[in-house]
């Protein structure tokens, strides 16, 4: 199915996860898998490792095996490190396994790789992808702006470019104070965006692993969000569960205000996935 027909119908609800490690056996996450579509969310959503990553091809597999047990698959591709030739082979096999939605990234920049730049923007990805006619195509946006833009108008102005190239809807960047999402939100509606934008949600389960994330991708810490991790930063239960119980919060308030779609950055966590799930079941219909 078509994720873009899916926001027609109700407010979505899905989830991420990453293949294993390139040292590791794929049948590590499988039994992650069992759990998370025991959950039934509306898509569960593969990221894509970076050209010559060993965990490029997991990632076609476990998107198949998604399908499989009859969850919709989307696949992240990120275009920054692959050749023309390496998008058109990973647009080929998703095809031919039945994968019709894609992600379409720039990818992060690794100063220790000199990009390929066949196609060095996500627009440029979305604009070929367009050409194929036969997938949904998702866009990443980010609520507080990204990282490389000199500030939120020219991120707002890129990110037009996306979905005139052909974005059908879009996905956000973590975040944790909700007034930054409404104000983008609004910001992008002013702009002429007007595809679906769906909320990505983090739970916070380890202090450090948080604090890398934001340093990648620009997030911004709330002053309540810093004291419950610093309260319970040597305590991973009393964290795990004070970070689930403030992402409820979050999706409780977005849902409230409207929002198109909640992204649950699951980190393989089963278990997570499962509280929030419970948790909102009865105000998003899970």
């Amino acid at each position: 199915m078509r994720i873009k027909d899916i926001f027609k119908e109700k407010t979505v609800f899905s989830f991420e996860v990453f293949p294993p490690k390139k040292t590791s056996p794929i049948e590590v996450i499988y039994s992650t898998l069992d759990e998370l579509q025991g959950l039934k969310p509306d898509f569960i959503s593969v990221t894509f490792g970076a050209g010559g990553s060993g965990n490029s091809r997991y990632a076609l597999d476990i998107a198949s095996r998604i399908k499989e047990s009859g969850i919709t698959p989307m696949l992240h591709l990120p275009c920054i490190n692959f050749t023309k030739a390496e998008i058109d082979a990973a647009l080929t096999e998703a095809q031919q396994r039945g994968i019709e939605n894609i992600l379409a990234l720039r990818g992060d920049i690794n100063p220790d790789i000199e990009p390929v730049e066949d196609f060095r923007h996500a627009s440029d990805l979305i604009t070929y992808i367009k050409t194929k006619g036969c997938f949904d195509i998702a866009g990443a946006c980010y609520p507080e702006c990204h990282p490389d833009a000199e500030n939120l108008v020219e991120d707002i102005i890129n990110l037009r470019k996306k979905v005139e190239a052909g974005a059908d809807h879009l996905i956000t960047q973590l975040f944790f104070d909700n007034d930054h999402f409404y104000e983008f939100r609004e910001k992008a509606a002013i702009a002429g965006i007007n595809v679906p934008i769906e909320a990505g949600i983090m739970p916070v389960v380890n202090k450090n692993q948080i604090e890398r994330m934001v340093t990648t991708c620009g997030a911004s810490l709330p002053s309540k969000f810093v004291r419950i991790m610093t309260k319970y930063e040597h305590n991973p239960e009393a964290l795990r569960d004070a970070g689930i119980a403030y992402a409820v919060n979050q999706i409780v308030d977005l849902v409230a205000s409207g929002v198109d779609g909640i992204h649950l950055y699951t980190m393989n966590n089963p278990y997570v996935a499962r509280k929030i799930s419970e948790a909102v079941s009865g105000i998003i219909g899970v």
